[in-house]
């Protein structure tokens, strides 16, 4: 049966520093969001685009994929104010399917190993949230008081997070609340646990300048 991917992008360029939304900035001659597009479907050609897009920011993806003959087909959905609404609009042109991903579309270059491991894992297991063990000493509290924790219990959550689509769909039904920060989250939340495997080191969400240097870099030795 057919599996679904949710791109969502709804990100601005404040953090950047640039009116351009951040997902439409340039690496290696392309828009971040056509790297993140091209790499899922290298590694699926059949796997079902959805991109999920701020309402105002359609007519310009529409421009750029004319402007760089971006073909890869996929359909594209206005979001909402939350990256929650902005998933649950994605999930409406989900049609019946074994397995749904939900990515964020400014990490461009997670790894096909990493792919194959959260569809394997949610296929068998139901779930699958790619992260990566802390390399840093962690700290818990601001900056007056604060105390070290145990950083070897400690995980950085990344995308693409797989689920069985009617895990997610259910997940889904709720109202949305502030603990939802990404969909493992929801799904928990639900009453359903989620299950790890490991992501990859490359696999950054692009968010401040120095990101698009090191996304650069990665991608040259790909």
């Amino acid at each position: 049966m057919t599996n679904y991917c949710i791109i969502v992008a709804g990100g601005s360029g404040s953090r950047m520093g640039t009116e351009t939304p951040k997902q439409f900035l340039l690496v290696g001659g392309i828009p971040v969001l056509m790297h993140t597009i091209r790499n899922f479907y290298e590694f699926d050609p059949f796997l079902q685009l959805i991109l999920v897009l701020p309402e105002t920011e359609i007519s310009s993806w529409k421009i750029l994929c004319r402007q760089y003959q971006f073909t890869i087909p996929h359909q594209t959905i206005a979001g909402g104010e939350t990256r929650f609404q902005s998933v649950k609009n994605g999930l409406l042109l989900v049609r019946e399917c074994d397995l749904i991903a939900v990515h964020d579309g400014v990490r461009p270059l997670v790894s096909h190993k990493t792919l194959k491991r959260c569809f394997e894992s949610a296929d068998k297991r139901g779930s699958a949230i790619p992260v990566l063990p802390s390399n840093e000493s962690l700290r818990k509290g601001d900056m007056d008081e604060s105390v070290p924790v145990d950083r070897s219990r400690f995980y950085i959550v990344q995308t693409p997070q797989v689920f069985k689509a009617a895990i997610l769909k259910n997940g889904y039904k709720q109202s949305w609340i502030t603990e939802f920060t990404d969909d493992a989250s929801v799904v928990e939340h639900a009453g359903t646990p989620v299950r790890l495997v490991m992501g990859n080191r490359e696999n950054i969400k692009i968010t401040f300048p120095e990101d698009l240097i090191i996304a650069e870099l990665f991608l040259k030795n790909r």
